[in-house]
């Protein structure tokens, strides 16, 4: 659910943030908000606005991993933690004649996910299902989507292992994780310490270490991605990095997503940056200072997400 806060809109109960979305919804770049450690709890619903913003914003990734796809003619798909569904609704619009289900563990994200499918007039299904545990109830699909959904599962390889059951055989697995960071602002802002960002980074990975680490039946495990979609007995196997590049001056849009994601950073790192950066973050966030996030000429959002594509054998 290209649903990923700080730093990353993590599992609604069937995924994370509004990528997928979107997820959706960046980390590694994770720009959704990871607590201080003890799994996620986070209410999804209150985060619906944010998570179609982020997935509106991060949508040129998207577009570019279905183009990947396009040689596909699937009879049905499924996005497993799509959040707000704004990755379900690309996939509905490139694939009409597939019947397109919205998977996702928050009722009020998949009313959500209803409401814009109507809005763009697509055909699109919604289902509640808790995720890893719910997959077992879903039909087979021809291609299932999932974005950065898996790292929120105690065991990611049991998690990967139930999206390829999901497949018929043939069919087509595409699982969003890894990537770039974030990057919005220059390295050195005119005041404050240069390198903000990169010490939010560090901060950041900290939180979701002790996430991961606080998650029922967190397993250890190499993230091989391309390694553990073999594992779970997927061929064809290979990974592709996309883009996302909004130039400054930033469009509203993405500039209102900048301020709610830094927003989430100054709560959840309160504890881990030092006095001088939290400072320059308060600055930041201040909206009549000329060089905080809302008025500066120079932010830019930029960002990298990687798909990891898998097919199920055929039967013999």
């Amino acid at each position: 659910m290209e649903k990923e806060l700080v730093m990353e809109a993590a599992p609604h109960g069937a995924g994370p943030a509004g990528d997928g979305g979107s997820g959706c919804g960046a980390h590694d770049g994770r720009t959704h908000g990871h607590g201080a450690g003890a799994g996620d709890h986070v209410d999804w619903a209150a985060m619906a606005d944010l998570l179609e913003l982020e997935g509106e914003t991060h949508s040129p990734y998207v577009r570019q991993a279905l183009e990947e796809l396009a040689h596909l003619t699937p009879r049905r798909i499924l996005d497993v933690g799509s959040g707000p569904g704004v990755a379900a609704c690309r996939m509905a619009a490139v694939f009409p004649q597939a019947e397109v289900t919205a998977v996702d563990g928050t009722p009020e994200l998949l009313a959500r996910a209803e409401e814009r499918a109507e809005r763009l007039g697509v055909r699109l299904r919604t289902r509640f299902a808790e995720f890893p545990e719910g997959l077992a109830d879903l039909e087979p699909a021809d291609l299932v989507w999932s974005a950065q959904a898996v790292h929120h599962v105690g065991d990611q390889q049991d998690a990967l292992n139930r999206l390829a059951g999901l497949l018929v055989p043939g069919g087509v697995l595409a699982v969003v994780e890894g990537g770039l960071p974030d990057r919005w602002l220059p390295r050195d802002l005119g005041f404050g310490r240069p390198g903000l960002q990169a010490r939010m980074d560090a901060a950041v990975e900290d939180l979701f270490d002790r996430m991961r680490a606080g998650l029922p039946g967190s397993v250890a495990v190499v993230e091989d991605w391309p390694g553990m979609l073999r594992a779970a007995g997927l061929t064809e196997v290979r990974s592709r990095t996309f883009l996302v590049d909004h130039p400054a001056p930033l469009a509203e849009g993405p500039r209102r997503l900048v301020r709610q994601l830094l927003e989430r950073r100054r709560e959840a790192l309160g504890e881990s940056l030092d006095a001088e950066d939290l400072a320059t973050l308060d600055r930041l966030l201040d909206p009549d200072d000329p060089s905080g996030v809302d008025r500066r000429a120079d932010l830019f959002l930029l960002t990298a997400k990687t798909v990891h594509f898998g097919r199920r054998p055929e039967s013999r």
